[in-house]
């Protein structure tokens, strides 16, 4: 019975006009979304305006040395009021030395941006640096004769023995991952909320309860929109990987190996000789694709799951959808925090204390382990993660069977957290 529902809730949703463009145009608009934030980025780090900025410098530290560049344009001045046509106005006080300069104040109509300020302060730092070492008997040359340029390239020891390893690379990986994880859930299990409303308000379920169990009624649900989720995130990955392969052959990258062969290079040495995009390059290659691509299919269907059945019971609880945001917070929080701590903690130390234990509890481990494999997780861990995530899942889905059963029968009432823990209890 369960399989006659998860076909219904299937083929009922993959037929949809609404599922056919999400899915082939999906590919493109996360391409394009992910594109103007790095236009936006770029395009802000190399936008400069240029400010013209007065500067009444009553102790004489920074007449000579303030030099111009493409951000700022400097013009002395001796009033401490902004003179007209400029950005604004730099008003250093006699008080300022080189050891103590302090009272500076910039005053203007507009603030300087981030960036400016602290362009502005640089300026400002290197123009005492230079007179202390002056003062000192040094010049800027023979500073920077001393200077040393270091890179170190990373390599772990793993059960797989040493390879090389990118922090950077790592944990970029682990976020998207957690990413993907993170919105699937959000979106999927939105749709299984929604459609047990749906089906409660229409009375349609009245009908159903007549012929199956409701744990086999929201399992069908949960297990039919698990695989349209699973149906879309597989064209998304076969439409991407074309466009990849379309894109690699429109700007040459797919000759790149036989450049590198006529050249005589193999790709070892070819991003040995790339030197830090190489070692990225390289880094990634090195990743354990196969156990990273295990993990994240299983904490993508469990983590789905352990959340959709919650899902399902904020559904049977509520007469409308207006009605769902008083369990929603709560029930999506241990994701959310899951999900932020893996932008700082964990990504900062994997291996530490708060990262482990987000890895072991089932509510935040589809985040946060996922985030921590390319890190090389011990097979250890992993496995006691997994087995606590299935155990979590078959108690999670219990008790909300539990609730479901009475929820989805019960209309006209407004349920609270006092009232669902009524019902987990209730016999009958």
């Amino acid at each position: 019975m369960i399989g006659l529902i998860t076909r219904r809730e299937y083929l009922s949703r993959v037929k949809k006009k609404s599922f056919i463009i999400m899915t082939l145009l999906g590919p493109f608009l996360i391409a394009a979304f992910y594109g103007a934030i790095i236009w936006m980025a770029i395009g802000g780090a190399n936008e400069e305006t240029l400010h013209l900025i007065a500067v009444n410098d009553e102790s004489g530290l920074f007449q000579e040395d303030l030099k111009n560049t493409g951000r700022f344009q400097f013009v002395k001045t001796n009033n401490e009021v902004p003179v007209e046509d400029v950005f604004g106005q730099l008003n250093i006080p006699k008080t300022a030395t080189l050891d103590q300069p302090k009272g500076i104040v910039f005053v203007s109509e507009n603030s300087l941006t981030l960036t400016e300020r602290s362009a502005l302060v640089n300026q400002l730092e290197a123009v005492i640096e230079k007179q202390k070492l002056l003062r000192a008997g040094l010049t800027e040359s023979t500073l920077d004769s001393v200077k040393a340029d270091i890179q170190i390239t990373e390599k772990i020891s793993s059960e797989e023995g040493i390879k090389e390893s990118n922090s950077a690379v790592n944990a970029g990986v682990g976020f998207v991952a957690a990413f993907l994880i993170y919105i699937f859930i959000f979106m999927y299990g939105v749709q299984v909320m929604k459609g047990v409303v749906e089906e409660k308000t229409n009375r349609i379920v009245e009908v159903m309860i007549s012929s199956v169990k409701p744990f086999q009624l929201m399992m069908g649900k949960i297990l039919g929109i698990a695989l349209v989720g699973l149906t879309q995130l597989l064209a998304w990955l076969i439409l991407s990987g074309v466009m990849i392969s379309v894109i690699s052959a429109f700007v040459g990258l797919d000759q790149a190996p036989q450049t590198m062969e006529q050249a005589g290079m193999n790709a070892p040495v070819a991003m040995q000789q790339g030197g830090e995009a190489g070692q990225v390059l390289n880094a990634f290659l090195q990743l354990p694709f196969l156990k990273l691509i295990g993990a994240f299919t299983f904490y993508f269907i469990f983590g789905y799951l352990l959340y959709s059945a919650l899902f399902a019971v904020i559904g049977s609880a509520v007469d409308a959808e207006t009605d769902t945001q008083q369990f929603m917070f709560p029930v999506t929080l241990p994701l959310i925090f899951g999900f932020v701590a893996a932008q700082s903690a964990v990504i900062n130390n994997p291996h530490g204390e708060l990262a482990y234990w987000l890895s072991m509890i089932p509510l935040t481990s589809p985040i946060v382990m996922v985030v921590r494999m390319p890190f090389d997780v011990p097979w250890s861990e992993l496995l006691l993660s997994m087995i606590l995530m299935i155990f979590g899942f078959i108690a999670t889905t219990w008790l909300a069977a539990r609730i479901y059963r009475i929820g989805i029968l019960m209309y006209g009432k407004k349920a609270s957290w006092k009232e669902l823990w009524k019902w987990l209890w209730y016999k009958g």
